[in-house]
């Protein structure tokens, strides 16, 4: 070989040849390759769609546009029918670009990081991790996307209620909250085509700003389209994951016309390119192209071909140049093609090699047992009907079928013996490789080992239909375990196989399953269509039963997952994985107790699952079992160090338990695994809050909410740090912020009220309770707090309503009792207010402000006793230094009447810097003690200015 360049790859070799020997299909081309020779801003064309049917060159159409876009330049992508969904052909496009300098880091870190967190929910939502308490499926409607893009959890609209979807969305988005890093990544879990779409059209557009043009590819798009529609539809011509750059250009290239549901309203964008079989002109073109001559000759090729391109180019390959050489022109047109091939180990070959999906050169070796072919790999891969891409090929699906069918009839048992010997080749590769030793989700998770089990599975099916296929429709089960988009390979695949062996129970089987795959939950279809028949065993019906109860968990239909897995417990009472899932489900709907029993049972069966323990342990949490629960996370940190799922939960347990300094220590190691940990840094932001340290709390939970902006739970979180902290403002607009949101949750709409009677804002307080109280009318809490609020407004009838409906929900507060009685005394209903007045001090002999409010009524009564009931306040009150006591002590010294006292106590009150909302309240009630005693009314008024002028400006306008 000489001069110094590069010598030409066989790809190019190949491209080459088969560019010399093109023949047709000029104009489509030329639309093409114009477009390529004009500026972007110039093009009027960038989508085209090649379309007809199978063998009628679109294919081969598709390969000459690429070469033509590589000599311009360009960048190229090419995707086919071997992905399954628009993650996957991002995938691919990804690396394609790479090879050609253009590489996308951006995408292909989050798409590594997709796939690790799949995988962890995989571990976790579907099979171990802990979950959410009933309350938190509420927080977790905030930031929630549609889940019709995530694999295998479609929003089945048709059959749900609206609030089912929401509810079984937000135990979801709440589950992977608890064990996710981020919100980021949640949401790349829940709807990953959303997360990768725009950093995959980022990084399109820095790779078009260097290269003239970029041209995607996307072949045999009958089969793709279904999944790719909406996708490529989005990116193409709508701004929903950002613009696209104008000099990327797509070909679209399948049977069929474009769906009018999705492409409809942009089909007048589309450049349509519809293909036939060639004209005669056009085939006797290429045969004479190939040498191919003589007239009869001729003929035959036209009439066994029809003029289908492929076939016209496959027949003229073997080089026919007379009659004599043509004999019998009865059969087929790859039957023909076979016997002009002269070389005997040509044919061998041709004929093994349509047997294996897809090709490489390992493969072609264990398919070809001829040795005179066994170094025709090259001569293959240069055949018009073989497709060729990276060094992976595979035959048209014309020829191959054809080849096949002639195989299988012509000797069923070398049939089933070559496809038993390529089983056997895919087996021993498997095997090899390090993965096949661990644990099975492991297995599924790596690519090499997925693709030969699958062809393993393949050809055992083809060599032995009954016998293979309960076992492939048991590897079903695992490949949903796994993905949607696995499940959907697996289904094809069983598909394929049916047609391909000629086997009807496989390919009915094939059938219903692609039928179930365009369902919007195609893995409950698929284990529903699965259930329905009698091919799985026993324990693959409790599997099957299992994931199918996984999957309406995930949707919200509690009730048929606990149906599905009792079924699969009952089928298969020693599975831990199926007593956990039950376990998990029950502690779904807070059924702790019974939760736990399914909990000992798969821990007992398998006693070195940490996820299981976690599990147990959150549940006796919930219970407020803390030694226990302890005790199961301690065991599952032991299983697993780096667990910070249960380290978080362990502490979250010592801080129920009041062990702040202890529930640290499990935070701290938490966030070092996981620097991001939301869920555990907003638990150690309210562990610093219990232990007033507000800026470390503030730290935590800004760094909360910079991880996961939607994390209302952090909000809440902070605004009650900021409360506690004095910074009123601040604390309303993290409530706010959260109230304001979709989530609309009582907890705040709750701390969002306090605030406001924390800082005098009495009518805001009462609104903001309204609320809470609408979002959940049997809360105590909240309806005290609204009392409250009317009671210092003077709506005394509306404050009674609301202590009354509190005691009924909590008759044993003694605080709302106390509430109730003073506002009964405002009403002048004075014994009504001694009876709960003494039921309150009987309570908490101890408290200065019942024995206070008891001496207010006595007095009112005209009994005797108040004075010694108010001196008894006041020694209670005396030692206090909070600004409840102190302002309390203000009242009793200015009922005694003290004023020298009430002025000191005021004083005091006034140092310790109280809320506004605590000054607003002594101003107000100094106010309700001057008109009840009026002898006390001039010694009040200066108190009451004093707290006035105290007052911030805006709120001291409305007390005027």
């Amino acid at each position: 070989m000489s001069g110094g360049g590069r010598a030409p790859s066989r790809q190019e070799l190949i491209r080459r040849r088969r560019r010399t020997g093109f023949v047709g299909r000029r104009s489509e081309l030329a639309t093409f390759t114009e477009v390529l020779r004009q500026a972007p801003e110039d093009a009027t064309q960038f989508l085209f769609h090649v379309h007809g049917p199978g063998g009628v060159g679109k294919s081969t159409l598709v390969r000459q546009m690429e070469t033509a876009a590589r000599e311009v330049q360009a960048v190229t992508g090419y995707v086919d029918e071997s992905v399954t969904d628009p993650v996957e052909a991002m995938k691919s496009l990804a690396g394609q670009f790479a090879q050609q300098g253009a590489p996308m880091k951006a995408l292909e870190r989050l798409l590594n990081t997709y796939q690790q967190r799949r995988h962890e929910a995989d571990a976790g939502v579907v099979e171990g991790s802990p979950a959410p308490s009933p309350g938190s499926v509420i927080a977790s409607r905030v930031g929630l996307v549609g889940l019709g893009l995530i694999p295998g959890v479609g929003a089945f609209t048709g059959a749900l209620d609206a609030n089912q979807v929401a509810a079984g969305a937000e135990q979801l988005k709440g589950a992977l909250s608890a064990r996710f890093r981020s919100h980021e990544d949640v949401q790349l879990v829940l709807s990953p085509v959303r997360a990768l779409a725009p950093v995959f059209l980022q990084e399109l557009a820095e790779i078009a700003q260097r290269r003239s043009w970029v041209v995607l590819f996307f072949d045999t798009y009958e089969r793709t389209g279904p999944m790719l529609d909406t996708w490529l539809r989005d990116v193409l011509v709508s701004d929903r994951y950002g613009e696209l750059p104008a000099n990327v250009l797509v070909v679209l290239a399948g049977q069929g016309r474009l769906d009018t549901q999705c492409w409809g309203d942009w089909l007048d964008l589309v450049a349509d390119l519809p293909l036939d079989v060639f004209t005669e002109t056009e085939a006797r073109q290429l045969l004479a192209a190939k040498g191919v001559t003589d007239e009869h000759v001729i003929e035959v090729v036209l009439r066994l071909s029809g003029r289908l391109p492929l076939l016209v180019s496959t027949l003229a390959e073997s080089h026919p140049t007379a009659a004599a050489e043509v004999g019998d022109p009865s059969g087929t047109a790859v039957e023909r093609f076979l016997k002009w091939e002269t070389r005997p180990e040509r044919r061998a070959a041709a004929l093994a090699c349509a047997l294996p999906q897809e090709l490489d050169e390992d493969v072609y070796r264990a398919a070809v047992a001829d040795e005179d072919a066994r170094e025709l790999f090259g001569w293959l891969r240069s055949m018009p009907f073989v497709i060729d891409r990276a060094g992976r090929c595979h035959y048209h699906e014309v020829v191959r079928t054809a080849m096949l069918r002639l195989q299988r009839q012509q000797s069923p048992a070398r049939w089933r013996q070559q496809h038993v010997g390529l089983a056997e080749a895919f087996a021993g590769w498997r095997t090899q490789l390090a993965c096949d030793v661990v644990e099975l989700s492991e297995r599924w998770r790596d690519e090499r080992w997925c693709s030969y089990r699958l062809q393993e599975t393949y050809h055992r099916l083809c060599a032995d239909p009954d016998r293979a296929l309960p076992l492939a429709l048991r590897e079903l089960l695992d490949a949903w375990s796994h993905s949607t988009a696995t499940l959907r390979r697996w289904v094809r695949m069983l598909a394929r196989a049916g047609q391909d062996a000629d086997a009807r129970a496989v390919r009915d089987w094939g059938e219903r399953l692609l039928a179930a795959m365009g369902e919007p939950e195609a893995g409950v279809a698929a284990m529903t269509l699965l259930l329905s028949g009698t091919d799985l065993d026993r324990p693959g019906r409790a599997v099957a039963h299992r994931m199918r109860g996984v999957g309406h968990l995930r949707a919200g239909r509690d009730d048929l997952a606990l149906k599905d897995f009792d079924r699969s417990v009952t089928l298969d009472p020693d599975q831990p994985k199926s007593l956990h899932s039950r376990g998990r489900a029950l502690a779904f709907g807070g059924r702790y107790e019974e939760a736990l029993v399914d909990l000992d049972r798969a821990i007992a069966l398998d006693p070195d699952r940490p996820a299981a323990f976690a599990t147990r342990g959150e549940a006796r949490r919930r219970l407020r079992n803390y030694p226990d629960a302890l005790a199961d996370f301690d065991r599952a940190v032991e299983l697993d160090p780096s667990h910070g799922w249960a380290l978080a939960h362990r502490a979250e347990t010592y801080r129920n338990q009041g062990r702040h300094r202890e529930a640290l220590t499990d935070f701290d190691r938490a966030i070092e695994l996981d620097p991001d940990y939301s869920w555990a840094l907003v638990g150690r932001g309210q562990v610093h809050r219990w232990l007033r340290q507000f800026e470390e709390a503030r730290a935590d939970l800004d760094r909360a909410i910079e991880v996961d902006p939607g994390n209302v739970w952090a909000l809440i979180a902070r605004g009650h740090v900021h409360r506690a902290s004095g910074r009123h403002e601040e604390a309303l607009a993290d409530f706010d912020r959260v109230v304001g949101s979709d989530a609309d949750l009582v907890r705040a709409a709750g701390a969002r009220g306090a605030t406001y009677l924390a800082t005098g804002r009495l009518a805001e307080a009462v609104t903001a309770h309204n609320r809470a109280v609408e979002l959940d009318p049997q809360s105590p809490v909240h309806l005290a707090r609204r009392a409250k609020g009317h009671r210092l407004l003077g709506r005394y009838e509306e404050a009674l309503a609301d202590y009354g409906r509190a005691l009924e929900l909590n008759p044993g507060d003694v605080s709302v009792v106390v509430g109730r009685g003073l506002t009964l005394r405002l009403l002048g209903r004075h014994p009504e207010a001694l009876a709960d007045l003494d039921r309150a001090v009987a309570g908490d002999p101890h408290s200065g402000w019942f024995h206070y409010e008891r001496a207010v009524i006595l007095h009112a009564l005209g009994r005797p006793e108040w004075d010694a009931c108010l001196a008894r306040a006041v020694e209670l009150l005396g030692p206090g230094c909070c600004a409840a006591d102190l302002g309390n002590l203000v009242l009793a010294h200015t009922m005694a009447p003290a004023p020298a006292e009430a002025a000191r106590a005021l004083d005091s009150f006034l140092e310790i810097t109280p809320d506004t909302g605590q000054l607003a309240e002594l101003h107000i009630v100094l106010g309700t003690l001057a008109r009840s005693i009026p002898s006390v009314a001039a010694h009040a008024a200066p108190l009451q200015q004093r707290l006035l002028d105290a007052l911030p400006p805006e709120i001291r306008a409305r007390m005027n």
